[in-house]
């Protein structure tokens, strides 16, 4: 589906059913120099029981031309009006890592009815070395975010679907973002310094999902950030690393269930 915003063209999957603007909406979006289809498995769910779902590949990433949201408050902007251009009169937010700071933004919005926070923090502190090799377009940047960002188990194998290759496919998935992308998404997210502000101003009922094994945006950056949100609920996948739709969609599904379908 393409969703004009702005005069810019933004390609968002419904996850294999048609549009219906009139049901419940949920707007799903992805991390750093990832896609929408890190969300496939659960946005798959969601559009075949009663909602109209939108999984956004962001400015510049996956189908959507460029350029990329220079900040996280401008992308936070850019999705604000998606919303509304969809047809949607208020949706549910769930963003991971940098979409998760892009859902952060807005949280006291007057489209957005639920907020789930997943692999988040009030900050995300880019590693230097990540940060340079990103910049400078080096493999070794996708590699980083590879070994980092899934837990252990998930280096061993053990997904629920026979064949899948977890590591790997994450691998290729950063390996195909465009020149310049990941660099410029981890700029964004290392200099956002509205966390704070932003989580005191949340007004809508919100969750965080947090991986027990994330190295990426530990356990107890995610508890801060939950408890910055007043009446936050906070959920531990126990294994889990920061890629935990990937890693264990089927946990990380019923939690999202149990607060949407509440």
């Amino acid at each position: 589906m393409i969703i004009e915003v702005d005069g810019r063209l933004i390609d968002a999957s419904t996850a294999g059913r048609p549009f219906e603007p009139s049901l419940p909406g949920i707007v799903f979006l992805h991390g750093s120099g990832f896609d929408r289809t890190v969300w496939q498995m659960q946005a798959r769910y969601f559009s075949h029981h009663g909602f109209a779902v939108l999984v956004v590949d962001l400015p510049g990433h996956g189908r959507s031309p460029g350029p990329v949201g220079e900040t996280i408050q401008h992308s936070a902007e850019t999705v604000e009006n998606l919303i509304g251009a969809a047809g949607l009169k208020r949706a549910t937010v769930i963003g991971h890592s940098m979409g998760s700071l892009i859902g952060l933004e807005l949280g006291n919005s007057n489209v957005v009815d639920r907020l789930v926070l997943t692999g988040a923090a009030l900050r995300l502190p880019v590693h230097p070395e990540l940060l340079e090799a990103a910049q400078a377009e080096d493999q070794k940047a996708f590699d980083l975010i590879t070994a980092w960002g899934f837990g252990k188990p998930a280096h061993l194998g053990g997904h629920p679907g026979a064949g899948v290759w977890m590591t790997g496919g994450g691998l290729k998935l950063l390996e195909r973002s465009p020149p310049g992308v990941l660099g410029q998404d981890l700029v964004a997210c290392n200099e956002y310094d509205g966390g704070p502000d932003a989580a005191a101003a949340v007004s809508v009922p919100t969750l965080v999902i947090a991986g027990s094994k994330d190295r990426m945006t530990p356990l107890k950056a995610s508890k801060e950030l939950a408890d910055s949100i007043r009446d936050a609920r906070f959920e531990v996948i126990d294994g889990a690393g920061h890629m935990m739709m990937l890693e264990a969609p089927n946990e990380t599904l019923a939690i999202l269930r149990s607060f949407i379908e509440a």
